[in-house]
């Protein structure tokens, strides 16, 4: 059985909020509930099964998210990573996420030991065995790299070292004295899993041209944003306006990096400061702070070396997207979102296009193609072939998050709303007669937010309101037939014969 999350992005709680260690806890319950499901078999038998491997698909510590960065203004992750400062810096951030996240990582790594994860023996006629004690089942837990965690791929004993605390803390079956892979085939054992549940995995960051430039090893745009923009904008904020500002427009600059996408961040604070800020002259303070910071973010060196003459400059479409100067008076959300698909070469936000070049989707070699970084659980069906009487059905997988996640509405994106909940989804895949001879498990749970403190300064003030007994027309909702009716204007009888 093998089990795949990705993109828990813990802390060391300088910005934002780290998961609690609940979530652990249900995820350890539904591991076991998992292990025991997969132990039945295609004939109806009961076998436990010979091991678990759980693969952590990138991003599940952060580095990147640490206001430490803001207090060593001559460390950077887009610096030269073997720098003595560069190393301390990654260590201590790193320190300072296993401490906050201690009971997190007792949770996990107790499912690494000799007893940690148990099922019921098998007696002689194929039957679980209720009433005595479980036999354990061997776990062994991977670690790969995405883009806020990328610094364990670096090479180097110093960096040996740091990954030598995770292993520990962590209970992972990494080897310390080796970068954890940011690709399935820079370890074999964990190439193997992979090719025995017939899956190929990769974080997905390489499909996103602000966090990765080619190079696992180096940083990267998407770095010097969160760093030199948003968790600079939210401190700066907090520091020079916090005595002035109606506590629920503080309350919701907070949640600024759980912004999804992440470029929405403009449009997500010009939506908080209508809804929770009653004062304009407060409003415009905060959008002239994030301008100037947008400003100094154009004149970092390493975006500057980045700025060209293409019509698809990354550098122009920045400046375009996250200036509330430059905002446009309609449609600002949809031209950014247009414009991220446009520079990813894709559709829409999903990444299943890029599954459909991966080299073992094309020869059939893998039947489930995973990404997470998106940070959008989802399952796309890719391809179903068929021989000699056998179907052989392909699809595509992102992992989701463990986290919160802010989405603007659909309804009326003009008005810049937003919802949030908190996310937690994770990936079975079983090999052989497992589970039933199913192939795969999803499971994916949201739980609502709504923070009391913030309070709402407008609701809907910009739609007609209707008050009690008023009728409400819902002609412009649907003005059209529905896509599966009759063609337009012609009225659809009911059919004379039996229903």
């Amino acid at each position: 059985m093998l089990v795949v999350v990705s993109d828990l992005h813990l802390t060391d709680g300088t910005t934002g909020e780290t998961l609690s260690p609940a979530v652990f806890s249900i995820f350890t319950e539904r591991m076991r509930d998992m292990a025991v499901a997969a132990g039945w078999r295609v004939d109806g038998s009961y076998w436990p099964v010979e091991s678990v491997d759980i693969v952590l698909l990138g991003d599940v510590l952060d580095v990147v998210r640490s206001k430490r960065w803001m207090s060593t203004p001559d460390v950077r992750p887009w610096y030269n990573p073997h720098e003595p400062g560069f190393v301390d810096q990654v260590d201590e951030i790193t320190d300072a996420i296993i401490e906050r996240n201690e009971p997190a990582f007792e949770i996990l790594r107790s499912l690494s030991h000799e007893d940690g994860l148990t099922v019921p023996p098998t007696l002689r006629d194929g039957r679980p065995a209720t009433d005595v004690e479980g036999e354990p089942v061997p776990v062994r837990i991977h670690y790969m790299v995405g883009n806020h965690d990328w610094f364990y791929h670096l090479p180097g004993p110093s960096y040996d070292l740091i990954r030598k605390k995770l292993v520990d803390y962590m209970g992972l079956a990494n080897r310390a004295d080796e970068p954890f892979p940011h690709d399935i085939t820079e370890s074999d054992t964990l190439l193997e899993t992979m090719r025995r549940h017939k899956v190929v995995a990769r974080h997905g960051d390489l499909y996103d041209p602000f966090n990765f430039e080619g190079d696992r090893d180096t940083g990267s745009l998407g770095d010097v944003i969160v760093i030199e923009l948003v968790n600079r904008f939210a401190a700066e904020v907090e520091s020079r306006l916090k005595d002035d500002l109606p506590a629920g427009t503080l309350v919701g600059l907070r949640e600024i990096d759980n912004v999804r996408p992440l470029l929405l961040t403009p449009v997500w604070i010009d939506g908080l400061l209508e809804r929770t800020c009653g004062f304009p002259a407060m409003r415009k303070q905060v959008k002239t702070i994030w301008d100037r910071l947008v400003d100094e973010f154009l004149e970092n060196s390493f975006v500057r070396e980045r700025d060209t003459w293409n019509p698809l400059d990354l550098i122009d479409g920045l400046e375009q997207a996250l200036r509330f100067s430059r905002r446009l008076s309609i449609g600002w959300a949809s031209s950014i979102a247009s414009w991220l698909h446009e520079i990813r070469g894709a559709a829409s936000e999903s990444y299943y296009q890029h599954a459909l070049t991966e080299q073992d989707f094309r020869n059939r070699r893998a039947r489930h193609v995973v990404y997470g970084h998106t940070h959008s659980a989802e399952s796309v069906p890719l391809d179903a072939s068929f021989a000699e009487g056998l179907a052989m059905n392909q699809i595509y997988f992102n992992s989701g998050t463990w986290r919160r996640v802010h989405r603007q509405t659909r309804l009326a994106p003009s008005e810049h709303e937003f919802i949030a909940h908190d996310e937690m989804s994770y990936l079975a895949f079983f090999h052989g007669d497992q589970r039933g001879g199913r192939p795969y498990e999803t499971w994916s749970a949201t739980l609502g937010y709504c923070p009391s403190e913030i309070s709402i300064h407008r609701i809907d003030s910009r739609r007609a309101n209707h008050a009690p007994g008023q009728s409400i027309s819902t002609s412009g909702i649907h003005a059209h037939a529905p896509h599966f009716s009759a063609s337009p204007g012609k009225s659809r009888r009911a059919p004379s014969g039996r229903v």
